[in-house]
């Protein structure tokens, strides 16, 4: 079973039949009686003077690079708002988006993320974002919709984070399947339609009509359910003693679903509630 996450399926650390990476380590479906590696120990302890990247990756370490990231994020789209001047708006939008592609690209392709690509792209995600949010917010006409966005994103990142754990979602390779298929079929469309958007054809996919709004949907709920396989992908990581660097790589994943998912909800409110 692999994520549809393309981030993380570039390390075997994060599928099933990966093997023990360590000593000890509870094969995939099993648990170590006594923690990681089976010793009772923390990490460091366990490896005592191994570099940082030959320990176990936990939870912890997926959740702090994953603040880290995001923070970038919202440091860069914070800056763009306030000093990108309005004669470099589409510029800096297109070189963001653009600039941001790349990096996820090379990022999802590479055996080992880089922190400072890994950073980088954040920076050009946030202008991305900032760009287009000011946008959004100067078209509805009030700036509010941008937190309330957030806080949608945040609440249904949590409630689908809760979902998942608490009524032990089963992450089936039909449930997979249907989603990678979903995903790459949304991102075909969407391709497209870029392509018809430069030859002066106007689908109204990306636009903030009910064509827009449909799709808008369609790729929140899309996002909700990469979020599962995301979530299920970082579990079995951690379960089979993933490198602690690993923990970039799924922090690169969940940043792409949670910004993927804010631009959507972002839309989403806008379209329903009107052009000013």
């Amino acid at each position: 079973m692999q994520s549809s996450n393309p981030v993380l399926n570039r390390s075997s650390a994060f599928a099933p039949g990966h093997g023990q990476a360590y000593p000890g380590a509870a094969p995939y479906g099993q648990q170590s009686p006594q923690g990681y590696g089976g010793s009772g120990m923390p990490p460091q302890q366990q490896y005592p003077g191994a570099p940082a990247s030959s320990r176990p990756m936990t939870l912890d370490d997926v959740i702090v690079k994953t603040a880290i990231t995001l923070g970038v994020v919202v440091a860069a789209a914070a800056v763009a708002w306030w000093t990108v001047p309005t004669t470099l708006v589409t510029p800096a939008f297109l070189a963001g988006a653009l600039v941001g592609f790349a990096l996820a690209m090379v990022l999802s392709f590479s055996r080992k993320v880089n922190p400072v690509l890994l950073m980088l792209y954040a920076v050009a995600e946030g202008v991305f974002l900032g760009i287009g949010s000011k946008f959004i917010a100067g078209w509805v006409g009030d700036s509010a919709i941008i937190v309330q966005a957030v806080l949608a994103t945040m609440v249904t990142a949590g409630l689908t984070l809760a979902t998942y754990k608490y009524f032990a979602i089963k992450v089936t390779p039909k449930f997979t399947k249907m989603v990678i298929i979903g995903t790459a079929g949304f991102a075909g469309v969407l391709l497209i339609n870029l392509v018809l958007s430069l030859v002066g054809i106007n689908t109204g996919i990306s636009g903030m009509g009910p064509m827009g709004l449909l799709f808008a949907a369609l790729g929140a709920g899309l996002a909700v359910f990469n979020l599962i396989l995301d979530f299920d992908m970082i579990e079995q990581g951690v379960r089979q003693g993933a490198p602690q660097n690993e923990a970039w790589r799924a922090a690169f994943g969940l940043t792409v679903t949670l910004v993927w998912l804010y631009w959507n909800i972002l839309r989403i409110l806008a379209i329903l509630r009107g052009g000013d």
